[in-house]
């Protein structure tokens, strides 16, 4: 039983509580749970209470109920000292897995292998899940020098192409209490642990619309990365280039770009937003 209807509700949300025997009125009440939590997944921040209940058009109450019940299930939760939900690890771990299983994951993986064909090296397509980025498909190459990185592996974000380029686009004040909290650790020689120079790459990636690895977390091997957005040209996945430097350095890698954002901009229509 997700939620219960408690004395004291509004009228109108009678048919919200979830009934002995189930049926219509627990489908509202999931319903409704369902709409906040995508209203948290879909805000760049978190959300205080007062913002959830403009946007879902439910009485206070009955939304800080509902987000009490999810924060105990482990589906939203709150910044440490402050008011705001955001989606919790488990939500995040939800959304991968659905995206990671979708009906239409073959003909994302089309669109990933033609894209190797094109360039001949490891291509793969990734999302963001909490301080890492989450490999959703991956094509690898037939050379034998090659990185094992398959779907549900997962990567710093800061310390990778498409990491960084979520980073990028987060609101700053959200990158801002990312980076003071994460722990920044040199994985290469060429890891940006220097805070003011990642603020500087974000700059630069959201110039460019792009983002690369110069062997940030692999030494030897380098990524270009590009953004998968929804018509609304909001920033969901990322569709990045895996190459190791002695076969194609990252110049050369660059010269992909178009390549890679055609596909992007088709993977984007495989995806159920």
């Amino acid at each position: 039983m997700l939620l219960e209807r408690r004395d004291g509700d509004n009228a109108g949300e009678g048919a919200a509580g979830v009934g002995e025997t189930g049926g219509a009125a627990g489908g509202s009440a999931i319903l409704r749970a369902v709409r906040i939590m995508e209203t948290i997944a879909a805000s760049g921040v978190p959300l205080q209470l007062a913002q959830i209940c403009r946007e879902v058009g439910l009485p206070k109450p009955t939304v800080f109920r509902i987000l009490s019940t999810l924060e105990q299930a482990g589906l939203v939760g709150r910044e440490p000292g402050e008011k705001r939900y955001t989606c919790s690890e488990r939500l995040n771990a939800l959304a991968g897995n659905t995206l990671l299983n979708s009906p239409n994951r073959a003909a994302r993986r089309a669109v990933l292998e033609e894209l190797v064909e094109q360039v001949g090296e490891t291509c793969n397509l990734v999302i963001a899940n909490n301080n890492a980025v989450l490999y959703l498909d991956r094509v690898e190459v037939s050379w034998p020098q090659r990185v094992a990185l398959g779907a549900g592996s997962r990567l710093p974000l800061y310390a990778s192409a498409s990491g960084k380029l979520f980073l990028s686009n987060m609101p700053k004040r959200s990158r801002d209490r990312f980076l003071s909290v994460t722990p920044l650790i040199p994985h290469t020689p060429n890891t940006l642990v220097d805070r003011t120079r990642l603020a500087r790459e974000f700059d630069a990636i959201r110039a460019s619309g792009y983002a690369v690895d110069d062997e940030e977390y692999l030494s030897g091997v380098c990524c270009v990365a590009v953004p998968v957005r929804t018509a609304e040209n909001r920033l969901v996945a990322a569709l990045a280039l895996h190459a190791p430097v002695s076969r194609m350095p990252l110049a050369q890698a660059l010269e992909y770009l178009p390549q890679l954002r055609q596909s992007a901009e088709a993977i984007a229509q495989t995806i159920d937003w």
